[in-house]
């Protein structure tokens, strides 16, 4: 199944690789270290990196952004070597991916901070809650760890005192409501409003379905445990990790000018950490 799953997420990239390069044109050069891939998911990390591009450019620097919307993609290209780097992913969620297919990319920087929320779905008011709630949740082992410290933080149910950002289902002591899970995948949790009480969602994910942070049930605390695990990371290869050309690109998303765009474009949705 996984060997499956490494080809499919190969011929996707070698599409979006392929498309990328027809979009961009053929110059004739070669490539060289002022040139940078980097993959990213569409909302709000290419956004992102479109900004930072002219940035770059000034410091002689040319990026390439390869769009990408699933989280295997990424990075089995920088394992492959077709991908510089990546931009779409924390630190919990990369680890999980090393322990799982045996690579070793590391996080080379923190970008920015996604709080996840609770949003309404038949229940609008948490504390109206029904008995045996039917709550979505993501469906991959860190991010539904992070939904569950969420549903904690508000109340719905109680975790082991040690559980913390490995938190799973078997670490609920207390669930008063008795309230059932349905595990979606990330991008399917928007779609899935309509069908629930309520679903704990992603902020990419909420951003690219219409849905805006301040209209949130309840939101993740900035200045928490989450905002500290959770930021989203430049993450490469151990070979290029002290590359220049990438050490310059997480200075320049670290800067004023992107912290700027991303406090005036995302609403709280997204929070830059520098």
């Amino acid at each position: 199944m996984k060997k499956n799953i490494k080809k499919i997420a190969a011929i996707a990239l070698s599409l979006a690789l392929a498309f990328s390069v027809a979009a961009c044109g053929s110059t004739g050069k070669a490539a060289d270290s002022s040139v940078i891939k980097v993959g990213a998911n569409i909302t709000p990390h290419s956004e992102i990196l479109e900004k930072a591009k002219p940035l770059l450019a000034d410091k002689g620097i040319t990026l390439e952004i390869v769009k990408l919307e699933d989280a295997i993609t990424p990075n089995t290209g920088v394992i492959e070597g077709s991908l510089d780097a990546n931009y779409f992913q924390h630190v919990p969620y990369l680890d999980q991916f090393n322990k799982e297919n045996g690579s070793d990319l590391v996080s080379i920087g923190a970008i920015h901070y996604e709080p996840f929320g609770i949003y309404a779905g038949r229940t609008t008011d948490l504390s109206q809650l029904p008995d045996g709630a039917l709550v979505a949740v993501p469906n991959n082992v860190t991010n539904e760890a992070r939904a569950l410290l969420l549903l904690a933080q508000e109340g719905i149910l109680t975790l082991k005192d040690d559980a913390g950002i490995t938190a799973t289902v078997e670490d609920i002591v207390d669930n008063p409501k008795g309230i059932v899970f349905k595990e979606l995948a990330p991008e399917q949790l928007v779609a899935a409003l309509p069908d629930v009480d309520i679903a704990v969602i992603n902020g990419n994910y909420a951003i690219e379905g219409g849905l805006h942070v301040s209209g949130a049930l309840a939101v993740e605390a900035n200045d928490g445990l989450a905002a500290q695990t959770y930021g989203n990371i430049i993450a490469t290869s151990p070979e290029k990790a002290d590359d220049p050309a990438l050490k310059t690109l997480v200075e320049v998303l670290s800067g004023p000018e992107i912290a700027k765009y991303i406090n005036e474009t995302y609403d709280g949705a997204v929070v830059p950490l520098h």
